[in-house]
């Protein structure tokens, strides 16, 4: 689980998230908007993984979010799987004008618990084959939040990034209050707390009343 406390070098949090979905989809761009407004139009597939780094401030706290851009060819597939491994958090991508990148989407959406589903290239519009409603009613299905950006024109990337990390910070902060209050008083033990590897916190409710939170 990547969630540290880094007091020496300044930052209250440090997550791992992972960009996931097939070659192509823009995941690279999506993280190059993000992390250094750029957009790269003749930019090449990933070959294994890369990262980046990005500062954003949650109720008071420095968090700094370590993103994991991964290769989406088949043939990385086991590479690219071993970065998992201490992710809090992901952004599945599909491109809206590429339905077979959609149709695909399901073999990403189960290796971490806190996603956000993005379809990536709203700009292109008369090549969209995956529409806005069916985006959603999968994000519905599958209890998830729900975006369509562009790396392109930068619509909803910060967006999309700030609602995982936030939603990260709100999880794990609960879990330290926990567990806090679990060292003062012994007996909040057969209490249930929350553990970010479950299911449960990201199932509640009325989570499938964020889906959709930050779509346009």
């Amino acid at each position: 689980m990547a969630f540290y406390s880094e007091e020496d070098s300044g930052d209250d949090y440090l997550f791992k998230i992972v960009l996931l979905g097939d070659s192509g989809v823009g995941k690279s761009n999506l993280l190059a908007r993000f992390a250094r407004n750029e957009f790269y139009s003749n930019s090449k597939s990933t070959i294994g993984v890369e990262f980046q780094t990005q500062k954003m401030e949650i109720n008071g706290k420095e968090v700094k979010a370590q993103i994991w851009d991964t290769a989406g060819q088949e043939r990385f597939r086991a590479v690219t799987s071993a970065y998992y491994r201490g992710a809090v958090g992901a952004l599945v991508v599909y491109d809206i004008s590429r339905r077979q990148t959609f149709d695909s989407v399901g073999r990403w959406l189960h290796e971490l618990h806190i996603t956000i589903l993005v379809g990536n290239k709203k700009d292109l519009k008369d090549a969209r084959e995956v529409s806005t409603a069916e985006g959603k009613s999968l994000a519905e299905s599958e209890t998830l939040f729900f975006t369509e950006t562009s790396a392109l024109d930068s619509s909803n990337v910060n967006a999309a990034f700030q609602t995982i990390v936030k939603e990260i910070y709100d999880i794990l902060s609960k879990k330290v209050i926990q567990s806090q209050e679990l060292k003062k008083d012994p007996s909040v033990g057969s209490r249930k707390t929350v553990v970010l590897e479950a299911n449960q916190e990201k199932k509640k409710e009325e989570q499938p009343k964020k889906a959709g939170c930050c779509s346009s």
